[in-house]
């Protein structure tokens, strides 16, 4: 395989942009944040936007760091749940279809309120999905367990169809469980979305008395074709998350996932082990490490102000900070997060989000000094959209190769 020029650490930062809030007298969490060393990465690079939800795909993380990645989401979406399979290790057949289902609460009046289960802890998890699967479980349907409240429904047989629709569950605290049910959107999911709306009243069922009482069975799809990233630019990369949706988009397109001991995916997650991780990926010789982390998109998603502040400093200081003082020169670096999730609502929007890139060779930086969704509109790169970002990251060296069906490495 051809080595690059140079290595590359891209580091996601999950919904950390935002809008203005008047508490921070007009600026955006971004802008308020102690974050030295993204404004490093602005101040001796580029800074530009990038459009990652565009319209006609949901506004979720998939989609987003799809785009991220320079997926051509016309021809790859194939929703959350097969992703979160393949992160699993699970090869899902053609009869197939995976959901993603979140264990949440729901009060006594059907209204969803935390579809998080209250960030519900592994081992009570763990304990829910065996519940279900001894109890609802058969042949045709199983439930696998993932980390905390992000676990993983898949149906097997050719009468189940991925013709579905879902609602997202973070989209929808505090409306009614009842008005948000998978729904058919051709005859041939019919069955499909009446067996998700029983499993969902049956589970309510069994899990009542517990505070994570309920399931919410969303983004449901079949195996399709994703572009190997290794292949189209001649790299060896890697992927460090603690989220099964992005380690499994990582081994679709054909990157190593690197797994952290104590990565949450939540404000406890270990930083200082990503960090490390990253560090042992660059001196094994990889040419692109894609760090990403989820804690500051569950504190957005809680609408805890203060609480972002913070996961955004911890980002910038524990992860970023500590790569970029013991990785050595010649290493490049880019930022962005994946999609704003604004403090004022707690959801997904489509803004194109601030990124910055800083590459050593050659190239003169524009007159952006810091890391925010202000400035990065006044960066040289522009607007990014596609696969802009990883062509400028990591160059085109050959053709997208596209592999029949998701085959996914087993994480490391």
């Amino acid at each position: 395989m051809k080595t690059r020029p140079y290595q590359t650490v891209l580091f996601l930062g999950d919904g950390m942009a935002d809008e203005p809030i008047a508490e921070l007298g007009g600026r955006t969490p971004l802008q308020a944040a102690q974050k030295p060393n993204m404004d490093v990465i602005a101040r001796n690079g580029r800074s530009g936007t990038m459009l990652t939800l565009p319209d006609g795909f949901p506004t979720s993380s998939d989609v987003a760091n799809m785009s991220v990645l320079g997926c051509d989401l016309a021809r790859e979406f194939c929703g959350r749940g097969p992703l979160e399979a393949a992160s699993k290790g699970i090869t899902l057949g053609a009869n197939d279809i995976a959901f993603r289902m979140n264990i949440v609460t729901v009060d006594a009046d059907g209204i969803l309120r935390d579809f998080s289960g209250g960030h519900i802890a592994q081992h009570d998890a763990d304990e829910a999905v065996a519940l279900l699967n001894a109890k609802l479980g058969t042949d045709t349907i199983r439930f696998y367990p993932g980390v905390s409240y992000r676990n993983l429904l898949i149906l097997s047989g050719a009468e189940f169809s991925a013709d579905v629709a879902s609602d997202k569950p973070d989209d929808n605290h505090g409306n009614p469980v009842a008005g948000h049910l998978p729904r058919a959107t051709t005859p041939a999911g019919e069955h499909t979305a009446a067996v998700l709306r029983d499993l969902t009243a049956r589970a309510a069922d069994l899990l009542a008395g517990r505070e994570a009482n309920g399931i919410w069975l969303w983004s449901g799809g079949k195996a399709g074709a994703i572009h190997d990233i290794c292949q189209r630019y001649t790299i060896r990369a890697a992927v460090i998350s603690a989220v099964d949706v992005i380690n499994g988009l990582g081994a679709c397109m054909g990157m190593d996932v690197i797994n952290v001991p104590g990565a949450t995916g939540y404000i406890d997650t270990n930083y200082e082990g990503k960090a490390d991780a990253v560090l042992k990926a660059l001196r094994d010789g990889y040419d692109f490490v894609f760090a990403h982390v989820e804690a500051i998109d569950e504190v957005s998603h809680a609408q805890d102000l203060n609480l972002k502040i913070k996961t955004i400093e911890d980002f910038d200081r524990r992860l970023v900070g500590r790569v970029m003082r013991h990785a050595g020169e010649g290493v490049a670096y880019a930022v962005l997060p994946d999609h704003p999730v604004p403090i004022a609502t707690g959801k997904h929007t489509r803004t194109p989000v601030p990124v910055a890139v800083w590459q050593p060779l050659p190239a003169t930086p524009d007159a952006v000094q810091t890391f925010d969704e202000e400035a990065a509109q006044h960066g040289s790169l522009g607007l990014l959209k596609g696969s802009d970002l990883m062509d400028l990251l990591c160059g085109v060296h050959q053709s997208c190769n596209i592999r029949d069906g998701i085959q996914p490495r087993r994480p490391a």
